[in-house]
């Protein structure tokens, strides 16, 4: 039997912190299923799925937790080992693409009207940019949602346009095929 494992791992970055997790699961009989991973702040932060033996979970467990001798807070939760993805609860994908000036309050908005409509972040990514030509600074977020299959599209879009008049910035959606 299998046991999966759910990880957030974040430490002042520096070369080699990957490895050093990698080694771990490895070195443990752990298998790396997916992650994701950047620097940012001038910190490591990833989050990562492995599955290992039952009968090694705590033996992986103890060998990650001693990496925070290295710098490293690790935290751990037991998966169900369900799989990953999208459409599983009947619903559709979308891709949002938004930019525009950057002011406080610009995801609190979004994600109020995403919380609303029972939207599910499946994933988020955001930065602030220079805008062309002196212009300031923009907020660019790409994020993939998982939209219920009980709501329609087009109340989404017309909420979320609603806002971005409001916080004057520019909204795609787009469903995501494939």
């Amino acid at each position: 039997m299998l046991a999966t494992l759910v990880m957030t791992v974040i430490g002042a970055d520096r070369p080699g912190l990957v490895q050093l997790v990698a080694a771990r699961v490895a070195d443990h009989g752990g298998n790396w299923l997916e992650s994701r991973m950047c620097h940012l702040g001038g910190q490591f932060a990833g989050i990562l799925r492995v599955e290992v033996a039952q009968a090694r979970r705590d033996e992986l467990v103890n060998a990650l937790r001693t990496l925070e001798v290295d710098g490293l807070r690790i935290i751990m939760h037991a998966d169900g080992g369900a799989a990953a993805g999208g459409g599983a609860n009947g619903g559709s994908l979308v891709a949002v693409e938004l930019v525009g000036h950057d002011r406080p309050g610009i995801l609190r908005s979004v994600s109020g009207v995403f919380a609303r409509h029972g939207i599910n972040v499946e994933e988020l990514s955001s930065e602030r940019v220079s805008a062309p030509m002196g212009g300031g600074t923009l907020f660019q977020a790409r994020a993939t949602v998982l939209v219920p299959a009980s709501v329609k599209l087009a109340d989404v879009r017309g909420d979320l346009e609603r806002i971005a008049a409001d916080l004057m910035v520019d909204l795609k959606l787009q469903p995501v095929t494939g």
